[in-house]
């Protein structure tokens, strides 16, 4: 039987400020207590996107007071708590340093102990909270900016299967949704149009379906949706409702398609680590479509393997992924002394080769 352990999560990477307070028992169950999100949507509506600067500067106004509501919440004082989780990279850089050095203050006026997590290994990890899921599973991680088939073997060893070369699910939504004149955030406002469409209205391509491996392209199904949607313009001096929902339907359906069939040729790889209870879990922002959900769990049933998706909640980002990420980690490596650093990018599988790039700051993913 191990010692109890009351954690507060810190999460502010993009445009969510967030704070939680989980608690793990001694015999290892853990309980969110409390899950504190406040989103920025209203201050990015007229850009047509997140601004770092602005989104820098409302986590630092608000992340004291995100903590503050989290204790009231979970009904526990700072005194009572035994650790410090913070996402310390990748992400809007502004943003992560606000939110380290908001969680390197708390950890010196407190004196418990300060963990800097990787922001995808939150999401990573977020179906053992939810499920309980076992080492190993195969993880999609689709969100805003990533997109990686992930075989998770431990709360710290993550061996990329394949990923996106170009632009993620997410930002592809993004993308569609302002190409299209469509509120953002993009995805659920492309997938509430789709809704009303014909998917097989517009013949629009499925990205390196031809080419083997897990690894995905959605920029250029994003650019293939502007030309149509010029050409839509150009025919009927505008851009008919129904046709854009018809084009909505055709790009979400390319994406589910891809993401099947990626999924599909992941699982050989992933069943060949022999698993004892195959399971593919889908984890990020983009894992809230429902399109791609029921997609997911159908080619999971193919393979005779379980299917798991957290919560909406705690798909889109939240502190409390953050905080158990710290919980599964801390038997494995010691806290983070006040060095820690926010880290722009932050690859989970180091020893892959960068998919994306890299330079001075390192690997993108």
């Amino acid at each position: 039987m191990s010692k109890s352990v009351t954690i507060l999560g810190l999460e502010s990477s993009c445009d969510d400020t967030a704070a939680a307070i989980l608690h793990r028992d001694g015999m290892g169950q853990t309980t969110i207590l409390s899950s504190v999100v406040k989103g920025q949507a209203n201050l990015h509506a007229d850009f047509g996107g997140v601004v770092p600067e602005i989104a820098a500067r409302a986590h630092a106004e608000i992340l004291d007071l995100c903590v503050e509501e989290a204790l009231a919440e979970a009904e526990t004082s700072i005194a009572q708590i035994d650790a410090i989780a913070v996402t310390s990279g990748p992400g809007l850089i502004g943003g992560v340093v606000s939110g380290v050095m908001c969680a390197k203050g708390l950890s010196a006026a407190t004196g418990a102990p300060l963990y800097g997590i990787n922001h995808l290994a939150g999401h990573a990890l977020t179906p053992r909270l939810t499920d309980g899921v076992p080492y190993p599973y195969l993880l999609l991680l689709v969100s805003g900016g990533h997109c990686q088939f992930l075989l998770v073997r431990s709360a710290d060893q993550f061996q990329r299967l394949g990923g996106t070369i170009d632009d993620a699910p997410g930002e592809a939504f993004d993308k569609v949704a302002r190409l299209l004149r469509l509120p953002q955030p993009g995805g659920p406002a492309v997938e509430k149009a789709a809704k009303l469409g014909n998917h097989m209205r517009f013949n629009l391509p499925r990205p390196l379906l031809d080419r083997a491996g897990c690894d995905m392209s959605f920029s250029g199904l994003k650019t293939a949706v502007l030309r149509t949607r010029d050409r839509i313009i150009e025919e009927h001096g505008g851009l008919p409702i129904q046709l854009r929902a018809d084009l909505c339907a055709g790009f979400q359906a390319a994406v589910v398609d891809v993401l099947a069939e990626k999924t599909r040729r992941a699982f050989s790889d992933y069943l060949q680590a022999e698993p004892s209870a195959p399971t593919l879990c889908v984890a990020g922002g983009v894992a809230a479509n429902q399109a791609i959900r029921n997609a997911l769990e159908t080619v999971s049933s193919e393979f005779g393997a379980e299917f798991t998706a957290p919560p909406l909640a705690l798909c889109t980002d939240n502190a409390a992924m953050i905080a158990y990420a710290a919980l599964e980690q801390m038997p494995l490596r010691p806290a983070d002394d006040f060095s820690l650093s926010a880290r722009p990018r932050w690859p989970l599988d180091k020893s892959s080769p960068a998919m994306l790039g890299s330079g001075k700051k390192g690997a993108k993913a």
